[in-house]
């Protein structure tokens, strides 16, 4: 459920904004080493939370001296999909910026990891497969954004 878009939850077809929404995502789960909204269950109430656009907590890294890939993961996340950045804006960072942006996040985490020296909990109703979403999501057809 993570994944996907607040406006699938709401019963719309999947599109490509939708697919970006997803890519966002996996931008947060590279940078952190983290699963989006693994502290909670991933039931009726995370689906409304997404629809009102909460979005996952994104941790200070000072190593990524830019805030280009924040940003652009954020854009990614935005709950208007029309917003959202298109393929054409994605294939557009180069293949430098992206590793370097991974290298950067990579430091933090093993630094991160050594200091705290312990590995996170997932709530154990956080659910990373493939799943019905209609349970958790019949009656969010409204927008909750305003």
């Amino acid at each position: 459920m993570p994944y996907v878009a607040p406006e699938v939850l709401r019963g719309n077809l999947y599109t490509q904004a939708a697919d970006i929404y997803s890519f966002g995502m996996v931008m947060y789960y590279i940078i952190t080493g983290r699963q989006p909204f693994e502290n909670c269950a991933h039931d009726g109430l995370l689906a409304l939370d997404i629809c009102r656009g909460i979005r996952p907590e994104i941790p200070e890294i000072p190593e990524l001296k830019s805030n280009w890939y924040i940003d652009l993961m954020k854009k990614c996340w935005d709950s208007n999909p029309d917003i959202r950045p298109n393929v054409d804006t994605m294939l557009n960072v180069t293949d430098y910026d992206l590793i370097n942006a991974i290298e950067q996040a990579e430091k933090y985490l093993f630094k991160d990891y050594k200091e705290n020296n312990q590995l996170t909990t997932t709530h154990p109703q956080a659910i990373y497969t493939s799943r019905l979403l209609n349970p958790y999501t019949e009656g969010l057809a409204t927008d909750f954004t305003e």
